[in-house]
């Protein structure tokens, strides 16, 4: 990874504003910014800009700038390009829009970009560019709501309107990048990240994705991250199509939409939220302490309402408020008047308000019992109407009780308004963390936990590389399907493809009853809604009249022996994205897959832990243990089939479209599991 190509345009010490009324606003942001560096506009009929001498053309400029901003229209700026790569510029933002957002004539556009620009980098087109917060450094064509900063979060959009609506944020997140990417054309979003985690004043970087550029290489770039110690926190807009072509598996009919995306993010340890709140929330957190060791909090509160808020709130998150034990009971009532009942969280009462020292007794004692993150809910009074000075000692006390104990505390109101700015910006000043209504602070806490989570995991082996069909496959027969999967050390029932009904009482004789018999003909996916599958067939009569049918729709009918002692049935499989590629599907599966919609996703390569984690997630995970007296399933088979399957997928990559296993009827445990039916397509 060349990680230098992008420095100069990130951190230039000269810029060019190339344009009219954009162009001009970059040399007015630049000098509100006090940026310390050379700005030179550039336009061929005026003489000045704001009182900088103008020049009238890039072959008139004083010497190679750094960085530029074309501020004119998209055939213009392709005129301007070459130039600017001759003269050795450091890199370009480009402004303008109509290029592969615009249809062919867009496309052809965009092709003449690229390869105009060569190794010169150019951000967007179709954005408003960069403001770089450290150095004071913006090719950016209007305001913002921003100051300069010693270190920060760098944030990459590809929405230049909502990059300018996060730098109008008030919630004490010093920004240090603002990076608006567009169309991405010749400098996608991994580039920029291994480039701005190698600044030493980023602290964290945030992702507001639209699509990836390169999976690979995104993987590589959040390795850098790791390896820096920058967390990364991503909100993913939009929803990926599972695949492009017609979907024939339960595979990825139930796993469709942005749910491999969502996968690949946590496999990478990136921190996924919802919403803007909570994406600047967890990127402070961060910024402010980095991820959490563990998911064990501490809320304190004066008002038993706000305890019971909290502790409801935590319901939808995975944070835990770990109780006390009897011995730090104890010494927390030691601190408290007798009134006050010592549980987590945590009502203190106001029998000790405006008493800083007490106060911080209370506070120590509590923070002391072994917590990543501690609470206290604050709302402060509205200071046109009263006086706020009477919540000091509680800001104060509970600082010094954070500080000692060197835990994480966050100063939390209940409503926005209650926490103004300036508070925010105190709290930053005592090492604390300011934040707004309950639900944001725990959704960003939990992500400083799953981060924290991952990175205390070993690193990962790469992310496989997203290639082979973009469409529809052959779709194999089922006992071909099954043939292939039994070589790679899945478990299938045996079975005899038949021909007619003779082969198949002979096949049924055979086996031994009891039997399933199947439709196996060409063109018939999914059995059961055709009336293809007969189940449990224990005599001759019933095999004689399955056969008839049977036959009656397809050329071809499997006969399978049948699996009597399945405790639980799962879906296994793999299927295509068109961007993350090929990933990996573990769910509660059966007839009623869909509806039941029970399923997990995981990226490939499968590890043994990857498994395991999904499986306990699953809303069907109590009927593998054993569920109201029916014995316990054997988990550690439908681990190693998984597995196998990851093995098939990654051997089979380049061919692979769809695979589905659905049931894995699962045996009690020590005697396994079977794919009773498997739908594969290559």
């Amino acid at each position: 990874m060349d990680s230098t190509r992008l420095k100069r345009l990130l951190r230039p010490r000269s810029i060019a504003a190339i344009g009219g009324g954009e162009a001009e606003q970059v040399v007015r942001q630049c000098q509100k910014m006090e940026f310390a560096g050379e700005v030179w506009p550039v336009h061929p009929g005026k003489n000045e800009v704001l009182g900088i001498p103008c020049y009238r053309s890039v072959g008139d400029l004083p010497g190679a700038p750094d960085a530029v901003f074309l501020g004119v229209n998209r055939h213009v700026t392709n005129q301007l390009v070459p130039a600017l790569r001759t003269i050795d510029a450091g890199g370009a933002v480009c402004y303008a829009s109509g290029y592969n957002e615009s249809g062919a004539e867009g496309d052809a556009l965009a092709s003449e970009l690229i390869e105009a620009a060569g190794d010169m980098p150019v951000i967007g087109p179709n954005c408003y560019g960069l403001i770089n917060y450290l150095d004071g450094a913006l090719l950016w064509p209007d305001q913002h709501g921003g100051r300069r900063c010693a270190n920060g979060v760098a944030i990459l959009v590809q929405s230049s309107n909502i990059a300018i609506n996060l730098t109008m944020q008030r919630r004490g997140l010093p920004l240090a990048y603002i990076v608006a990417l567009g169309n991405q054309l010749c400098v996608g979003m991994s580039e920029m990240i291994e480039t701005l985690v190698e600044d030493e004043r980023v602290t964290a970087i945030g992702l507001h994705i639209e699509g990836f550029d390169d999976v690979v290489r995104f993987d590589r770039a959040l390795g850098c991250a790791r390896a820096l110690n920058k967390p990364v926190v991503a909100l993913k807009a939009g929803r990926s199509q599972a695949s492009q072509s017609l979907t024939l598996s339960h595979t990825a009919s139930v796993a469709g939409g942005d749910a491999p995306c969502s996968a690949l993010l946590d496999r990478l340890g990136v921190g996924e939220v919802r919403s803007i709140p909570v994406f600047l929330d967890a990127l402070k957190l961060l910024h402010c302490r980095g991820p959490l060791a563990s998911r064990d909090i501490i809320s304190l509160s004066c008002s038993g309402g706000e305890a019971s808020l909290i502790s409801d709130a935590a319901e939808n998150h995975r944070v835990r408020f770990k109780p006390f034990t009897p011995e730090q009971e104890q010494r927390i009532r030691k601190t408290v008047n007798p009134l006050v009942s010592v549980s987590n969280p945590l009502d203190y009462h106001t029998f000790d308000w405006g008493n800083e020292e007490r106060l911080g007794e209370t506070f120590s004692e509590a923070l002391s019992c072994g917590f990543s993150a501690a609470v206290v809910i604050f709302d402060v009074p509205r200071e046109d109407r009263c006086d706020a000075t009477t919540w000091l000692p509680t800001l104060n006390a509970f600082a010094r009780a954070a500080g000692r104990v060197n835990t994480v505390g966050i100063l939390l109101s209940t409503l926005p308004e209650n926490l103004p700015e300036h508070w925010i910006e105190a709290c930053g000043d005592k090492n604390l963390v300011g934040m707004w209504t309950l639900d944001d602070a725990l959704a960003a806490i939990e992500v400083a936990a799953d981060i924290g989570e991952v990175w205390s995991q070993p690193t990962r082996e790469p992310v496989m590389a997203p290639v082979g069909p973009a469409g529809t496959g052959a779709v194999l027969s089922e006992h071909r399907a099954k043939y292939l999967l039994q070589s790679f050390g899945i478990p299938v029932p045996r079975s005899v493809l038949c021909r007619n009904r003779d082969e198949a009482d002979q096949a049924a004789a055979e086996i031994g009853f009891p039997v399933a018999l199947k439709a196996a003909g060409a063109g018939i996916l999914h059995k059961t809604e055709q009336g293809g599958v007969y189940l449990d067939i224990r005599d001759n009569a019933r095999m004689e009249a399955a056969a008839k049918r049977l036959f009656e729709i397809s050329d071809q009918v499997l006969v399978e022996s049948m699996i009597g002692d399945g405790v639980a049935e799962l879906l296994i499989g793999v299927a295509r994205d068109p961007v993350i590629g090929l990933y990996f599907v573990v769910g509660t599966g059966g007839v009623e897959v869909e509806w039941l919609n029970d399923v997990r996703v995981l990226t490939l390569p499968l590890l043994e832990s990857d498994v395991w984690r999904a499986l306990k997630s699953l809303r069907g995970h109590e009927l593998l243990n054993g569920h109201r007296g029916r014995p316990a399933a054997d988990i550690d088979a439908v681990v190693a089939a998984a597995l196998c399957v990851g093995a098939f997928a990654r051997e089979h990559g380049e061919q692979l479209t769809e695979l589905d296993i659905n049931p894995l009827i699962v045996r009690p445990d020590g005697h396994g599991c079977v794919a009773a039916d498997a739908l594969l397509v290559m």
